[in-house]
């Protein structure tokens, strides 16, 4: 076995650690990562639409991908297509805040069928949904970077490469802790 191979543990959950100066690790490996705009916030301060990461630890629900661009990423995780019509609600006054939704919807919303690629893969993470609290974030995702890493809207992003590492890392259990 390589020496830089991680084995995840089967008795206990995986933990990816991310820190402000846009550094993922998970074992002894290390990742760049963009983070929010305006940077990385406690949870309890965040508000919809700030720019900023969410700092906790956060499960990895399950993974969304483009069929028509690509293969299904080789995952643990619960795995979905993303089509036209699906979207993600951002209106903090909609009953389905922070939640998927198809389009057309009459509220606030993302489209996760993106023409720029970034969605291509989306990992939903456990920000603000058990039950979601109106205001305080939504749709905080880990998803394909941008090629210069430029600021998300609140999201973690990776390269494309490095995402499918991750994803193959994963476990039902596993969990992204984000740190200030």
């Amino acid at each position: 076995m390589r020496s830089d191979t991680i084995v995840p543990s089967t008795t206990q959950p995986l933990e990816i650690c991310v820190s402000a100066d846009g550094k993922l690790h998970v074992g002894d490996r290390e990742f760049r990562c963009a983070l929010g705009v305006n940077g990385i916030i406690d949870a309890n301060d965040k508000c919809e639409g700030d720019g900023k990461t969410p700092a906790g630890r956060w499960k990895l629900r399950y993974v969304m991908y483009r069929s028509d661009r690509r293969p299904s990423p080789k995952t643990r995780l619960p795995v979905t297509t993303i089509s036209f019509s699906d979207g993600w609600c951002d209106d903090p006054r909609h009953p389905s805040y922070n939640c998927p939704v198809r389009l057309p919807f009459d509220a606030s919303h993302e489209k996760l069928w993106r023409d720029d690629g970034i969605y291509n893969i989306v990992v939903v993470l456990g920000h603000n949904d058990a039950p979601p609290v109106p205001g305080k974030g939504s749709a905080i995702f880990m998803h394909i970077a941008r090629p210069d890493y430029r600021g998300t809207e609140g999201c973690i992003a990776l390269s494309e490469p490095d995402l499918e590492t991750l994803l193959g890392l994963a476990q039902n259990e596993t969990f992204i802790r984000i740190t200030q």
